[in-house]
């Protein structure tokens, strides 16, 4: 027996795609009117169609002539896309495993869409919480200062790897 040692977070893209997939046939009926259920998952499978679409959307770049660009250019929507699902089933699910993973997903991709903006020399968006972190006082919660920490050592980092080079 073989042992394949993949990256976690290959796996964890992998669940999100496969959850996406799982999820489509449900999100679509429920666009067509044809979905009857109300409550947290008539909300979740509606967030869900709506980050669908816009991930999608956001994947059908033109090719500008600069394979780097390109993959960037589908890629960021593709991980946006991650994060905001898993957004959706931070407010809706239940599970306490599957919500530990889809905070985990959200931290990894914005990582990594950091990571490629400053590949390609990008200015870095404003550091902000996600819109359900947000909350009377929150602004400044603990909770929401890890994930800025971490990015911005990360650039820091990353740009002190490049000038090294």
């Amino acid at each position: 027996m073989t042992v394949v040692n993949t990256p976690k977070h290959v796996i964890r893209l992998a669940l999100v795609v496969c959850l996406s997939c799982a999820m489509a046939p449900a999100s679509f009926a429920a666009s067509a009117g044809t979905h009857t259920e109300a409550g947290p998952e008539a909300a979740f499978l509606e967030e869900n169609e709506i980050a669908m679409t816009k991930m999608m959307d956001g994947m059908d770049a033109k090719p500008s002539g600069d394979v780097d660009k390109d993959f960037v250019a589908m890629m960021m929507p593709h991980h946006q896309g991650a994060i905001d699902m898993a957004q959706a089933e931070l407010r809706h699910g239940k599970n306490e495993q599957l919500r530990r993973i889809a905070q985990e997903i959200i931290v990894e991709q914005q990582q990594e869409i950091v990571a490629m903006r400053i590949a390609l020399g990008q200015p870095l968006p404003p550091s902000a919480a996600a819109p359900d972190q947000i909350g009377p006082g929150n602004a400044s919660s603990p909770a929401v200062q890890p994930a800025h920490h971490s990015m911005h050592s990360m650039s820091r980092s990353m740009s002190n790897h490049e000038d090294q080079q």
